[in-house]
């Protein structure tokens, strides 16, 4: 799945190419620490049960390079991080709902057997499918074996990125797949949908029934997978992901957030409509969150167990919002439309470090101060919200950081008021 994380040494790091016959012919001069933590590495594999004739296949050269495109994939990070409606204008275009709506049609045949099977409908398949590699087009160009080989060198998540190696080594040793055939993205991720090496053993199908599966070439095999994966987490086919609600003028915003769920009929009764001001029409007892991705000025959204499965796939909500809306689209044949974006709610990435740090600094949370405003820093965001008498949207905007730089240790959140100056009377 999606867990694009990551990293290298700079100093010693790896670069893979675009290609695997170019990779073939690298030559390097590996340093000794690095040669001796690749023979540490295969005698590891060898001790989990891949077998030596993979090893030999496999690293017949080093993949060693001293100057790693995934140093810079993992390292960059943009000034400003995306509002909601930016990423959902971004990956939810114009082109890729009209994509959708065709291959919905040229794919129905195909389709149809594994929403038969597995209960997932086909729009949420293509929907996850148009996301992750725009309908097949781009798998990524990193050979997997050399990426995941990188990325376990690397001192960032070694022992994540290991345990995916031998997954993907797994895959080599129990498919006898050419490893210089596994294409995918810069961290490991394969396919028509972009499955890690572990999720391929534990859900991966080979539908057409041909002796392989294959996730890359055959689309039957590759949605098949998809759903079984989606099917085996707990998808409710009766059940949407979610939709745009209005809140009432009186709604609290502590309420907020995927952790707190209330039935349909609780939310009802807060005053809680659709974005047209009409009934929600889903069952009463069906438990439901609101969550605001870009806090109390922003849109509101009602989201249900599904919109849960699909944040197993990726753990982003704007994501998940992504999924969701675009299976909306290709599902009811709607024309697409932009959503107006307001430029005051857009936090650059800085700013968000700098929350995290206080909040690390204050003994509130372990934040990873990564600039990235997550599950946990929104979380840790509203508790300081409720400190400084700011509304508890989990959306940290400007308000606060100035709350932060006026932060006084001894009195918290509050501002003295300076003293009032008398004019002279003269």
């Amino acid at each position: 799945m999606n867990l694009r994380l990551i990293g290298l040494m700079a100093a010693t790091a790896f670069a893979f190419c675009g290609c695997a016959s170019t990779q073939a012919n690298v030559t390097s001069a590996a340093p000794k620490e690095y040669l001796s933590w690749l023979e540490e590495l295969k005698e590891d594999m060898l001790k989990r049960g891949i077998s030596q004739e993979t090893i030999n296949t496999v690293y017949v050269q080093d993949f060693y390079q001293p100057d790693s495109d995934v140093v810079k994939q993992d390292r960059k990070q943009p000034e400003f991080t995306l509002t909601s409606t930016d990423y959902l204008n971004r990956l939810v275009n114009k082109k890729r709902v009209e994509n959708g709506h065709q291959k919905y049609k040229e794919l129905k045949s195909v389709l149809q057997p594994v929403e038969e099977k597995y209960g997932v409908p086909s729009e949420y398949i293509l929907a996850f499918w148009g996301l992750e590699t725009n309908y097949g087009t781009g798998f990524g160009n990193y050979n997997t074996i050399a990426a995941l080989t990188a990325l376990s060198y690397d001192k960032r998540r070694p022992q994540f990125f290991r345990n995916e190696l031998y997954q993907a080594l797994k895959i080599v040793d129990t498919w006898k797949i050419d490893y210089t055939k596994m294409q995918g993205s810069w961290a490991g991720a394969m396919g028509h949908f972009q499955f890690m090496p572990s999720t391929f053993n534990a859900y991966a199908v080979d539908f057409n029934q041909d002796g392989q599966i294959d996730i890359w070439h055959s689309f039957e095999d590759a949605s098949a997978s998809a759903a079984n994966y989606l099917s085996s987490i707990g998808w409710n086919k009766d059940v949407p992901w979610g939709m745009e609600v209005s809140l009432p003028w009186n709604f609290d915003f502590s309420q907020a957030g995927r952790s707190n769920k209330k039935t349909v009929a609780e939310w009802r009764k807060q005053g809680v409509k659709t974005r047209s001001g009409k009934k929600i029409k889903v069952k009463d007892n069906e438990k439901a969150a609101i969550i605001l991705p870009e806090g109390n000025k922003g849109r509101a959204y009602m989201v249900f167990s599904n919109f849960d499965k699909i944040m197993n796939w990726n753990r982003s909500e704007n994501y998940a919002l992504a999924v969701g809306m675009l299976a909306d689209y290709i599902g009811n044949n709607n024309q697409w439309k932009q959503r107006k974006a307001d430029s005051a709610l857009r936090l650059r990435t800085d700013d968000i470090k700098t929350i995290q740090s206080f909040i690390n600094k204050l003994g509130w949370s372990k934040l990873d101060e990564d600039g990235q405003l997550g599950s946990k820093t929104r979380d840790a965001v509203k508790k300081m919200q409720k400190e400084a008498l700011l509304p508890q949207d989990g959306y940290p905007d400007h308000k606060l950081l100035e709350k932060i730089r006026n932060y006084n240790p001894e009195i918290g959140f509050a501002v003295p008021v300076p003293e009032r100056k008398l004019h002279n009377a003269n």
